[in-house]
C-alpha cells in the first residue's frame, strides 16, 4: 500500500513524501521477504508454496526499488522537496471505485402466515416412515468389452 500510495504522491508532485512513503515500503518488504523466506524453509505439510517466489511478491520489490530510484533521482534535480521523518498516512477507506451497499431489509410478512400456521410446521409430529431401511444395492455385473482394433480402411480421405 505505501509502494502505490508512494506512486500516487509522486504524480502528485508531492515527491518528498513519496520518497517517505516508499523507504517505509521498502522496510516492511523486507520484513515480508524475511518471514516468507523462513516460511518456505519451514519443515511439514505445505512447504511447497513458497510465496517470496510468486510473480507478485518479485514484481512488487522491483517496483519498489525503480520508483524510489526514480523519486530520489527527481527530487535531486527537479523537486528540491525535503524528505519528513514520518511516513505519510494511508487513506484507508476509498471513496472512489466502490459502489455504496444497500441496507438489507427483510420483506413484511405475508397474512396467511400466523403464529397457528408457523406451529402446524411441527416436524417432530411427522408421520414414522414405514420404508426406514434402504434397500440394498443390486450386484453390477461387470460387461465384456469388445476388442477393438484401429482400422486403417475407414472410408475417410483427406484431399
Amino acid at each position: 500500500a505505501y509502494c502505490y500510495h508512494g506512486q500516487t504522491l509522486l504524480a502528485s508532485d508531492k515527491c518528498g513524501e513519496a520518497i517517505r512513503s516508499l523507504q517505509e515500503s521498502e522496510k516492511f518488504f523486507t520484513k515480508a521477504e524475511a518471514l516468507c523466506k523462513e516460511y518456505g524453509e519451514t519443515k511439514g505439510p505445505g512447504t511447497t508454496a513458497k510465496p517470496s517466489g510468486h510473480l507478485f511478491f518479485r514484481k512488487l520489490g522491483s517496483l519498489i526499488k525503480n520508483t524510489l530510484e526514480k523519486c530520489q533521482r527527481e527530487n535531486g534535480f527537479i523537486y528540491f522537496q525535503k524528505v519528513p521523518a514520518e511516513a505519510p498516512q494511508l487513506e484507508l477507506k476509498a471513496n472512489y471505485g466502490l459502489v455504496e451497499p444497500v441496507p438489507f431489509e427483510f420483506p413484511a410478512l405475508n397474512a396467511h402466515w400466523t403464529p397457528e400456521t408457523v406451529a402446524a410446521f411441527d416436524l417432530t409430529k411427522r408421520p414414522k416412515e414405514d420404508t426406514a431401511k434402504p434397500k440394498p444395492d443390486e450386484e453390477v455385473k461387470p460387461l465384456k468389452e469388445p476388442n477393438i482394433k484401429p482400422q486403417k480402411d475407414s472410408g475417410c480421405q483427406i484431399s
